[in-house]
């Protein structure tokens, strides 16, 4: 459903394209994204599995700019993959304050299991476009995010 707000020509242009963006985003989180499928793990929790798994250890600032949260969202986040044991944190040893993420090997063992499935169904999802309309679209956000200032 479009806009009703009685804008400019250019708000109502935006406002649409705003409204479908977000609908399809809801619509693919709402498919791919059930903690069932994704063995309990919610979306902020997935990405920093995937990131230390694909990338290695990392600085908790450096990650949650990987996975574009906000380092105090990210330190619940951590807190709560580290009391499932699939990360854990080292300081270092010059210095206490620096603390490194790091993936355990039940990290490891669940995020190689549930990652095959989730890239399976976005896949199949996403053919719902061609591989240009894939191209198109993945350029297309990219551009719009990098063109918004990074709220932190």
């Amino acid at each position: 459903m479009p806009t009703h707000y009685p804008g400019s020509p250019e708000q109502i242009k935006a406002l649409n394209a705003y409204i479908r963006l977000t609908r399809a985003v809801e619509s693919l989180s709402a498919r791919l994204l059930s903690a069932e499928k994704l063995e309990g793990l919610t979306t902020s929790q997935l990405g920093v599995l995937d990131a230390l798994h694909y990338l290695g250890p990392m600085a908790q600032k450096d990650l949650a700019g990987k996975i574009l949260k906000s380092t105090g969202n990210l330190s619940l986040v951590i807190d709560n993959l580290e009391k499932r044991g699939l990360v854990r944190r080292e300081r270092g040893q010059r210095d206490r304050r620096f603390v490194t993420i790091h993936l355990t090997e039940t990290g490891r063992s669940l995020i190689e299991r549930v990652m095959p499935r989730h890239v399976a169904d976005i896949t199949a999802l996403m053919s719902a476009l061609t591989p240009e309309e894939q191209q198109t679209l993945g350029e297309l956000s990219k551009k719009l995010g990098l063109s918004l200032k990074p709220l932190d």
